[in-house]
């Protein structure tokens, strides 16, 4: 379905920190092909630890991000292992020297993806889940003449201080093990990640998810098969200072936050003209559906469409077809507008 990743490498990149990285590699993938009228690109960015494979259950025939209809272009978040990482960093902004990195520092690179590579004008979609959503949030603040159509889902155009409170216990889960060294580990730190694993369980579904023991549908056959089985295994793969990078990147998540909303978020929000279908779950616990009215009220354009699911923030993932049937129904609906 798509052709190998491929790499731009963007020279020289002044971050909103102002540390300047000598090179930055943003690693991409795309399904489909630009048309003729360079009018049907989609952008699709990844998510907290991430990677573009993860973002493929919403790609095929015969949905909404069809590859024979619509170039579609996910590119890596900064801090996912993929591109400029952390973990892949050259000296001396390897490990704990790698610089904090924003959404808007995130989006600015894709946007000059888009331009510079693929010679774009105009974006009919940008959607994403959870830091995806946070991007489809700041493309359409950053770019309003440029983006057409977002269609963010279980995630908000600004971070609010619960997700910010939910995100230190994942930092402390990291810093509290020995082996983290401050960053400058030589060994994978397992306790701090199978620890993540075990602060995340509790957020990442919802109560409704537990009682009704909807873990069994994915497969597990008790419940610390589930907590060991999928959520330590799920950061076992990851690496802790990427982890923390992200999470830095994810509390700093606001569309004001930049030289040219200065700090304004309700005129960031209106701002966006681009139609809209705002995607919460209903059940989400840190992406909260509250937060998301809030700004869906303030978008000129917009629609409040909750997801209907016992599934907390994952409903957005993948994981459950359901969910995964009314995100796409959904998206199919903005794009026919």
């Amino acid at each position: 379905m798509a052709r190998e990743p491929e790499t731009a490498v963007f020279d020289n990149v002044t971050l909103q920190c102002g540390q300047t990285l000598p090179r930055v590699e943003l690693v991409y993938q795309t399904y489909g092909k630009p048309n003729a009228a360079k009018d049907n690109l989609i952008v699709y960015p990844t998510w907290y630890s991430g990677r573009h494979q993860d973002n493929e259950w919403l790609i095929g025939p015969g949905m909404a991000l069809d590859p024979d209809r619509w170039f579609i272009v996910v590119p890596n978040m900064l801090g996912n292992g993929v591109s400029s990482s952390p973990s892949n960093a050259d000296e001396p902004f390897n490990q704990a020297a790698f610089p904090p990195v924003t959404v808007h520092d995130n989006v600015r690179l894709q946007h000059r993806l888009v331009t510079e590579v693929f010679g774009f004008d105009r974006v009919a979609l940008v959607t994403g889940w959870s830091m995806g959503a946070m991007q489809s949030f700041e493309w359409g603040a950053a770019h309003p003449d440029m983006v057409d159509r977002i269609g963010p889902f279980c995630g908000t155009a600004r971070v609010w201080p619960h997700n910010v409170v939910f995100l230190e216990a994942v930092k402390a889960a990291i810093r509290t093990d020995a082996a983290w060294r401050n960053g400058w580990y030589t060994d994978k730190p397992h306790r701090a990640l199978r620890a993540v694993g075990r602060v995340y369980a509790g957020w990442g579904v919802s109560q409704a998810f537990y009682r009704e023991e909807l873990w069994r549908e994915m497969g597990y056959a008790s419940l610390e098969d589930f907590l060991v089985g999928f959520w330590e295994g799920f950061f076992l793969l990851r690496d802790p200072n990427n982890l923390l990078t992200m999470a830095w990147t994810w509390q700093h998540g606001d569309i004001s936050a930049n030289d040219r909303y200065r700090g304004e978020f309700t005129a960031a929000l209106n701002a966006i003209t681009a139609r809209a279908v705002v995607m919460p779950c209903r059940t989400d616990l840190y992406f909260t559906p509250e937060d998301s009215e809030y700004e869906a009220g303030s978008l000129p354009n917009a629609e409040f469409r909750p997801i209907p699911s016992v599934w907390g923030h994952f409903a957005g993932s993948g994981a459950n077809p359901t969910d995964t049937e009314f995100i796409d129904n959904a998206l199919k609906d903005l794009l026919a507008s």
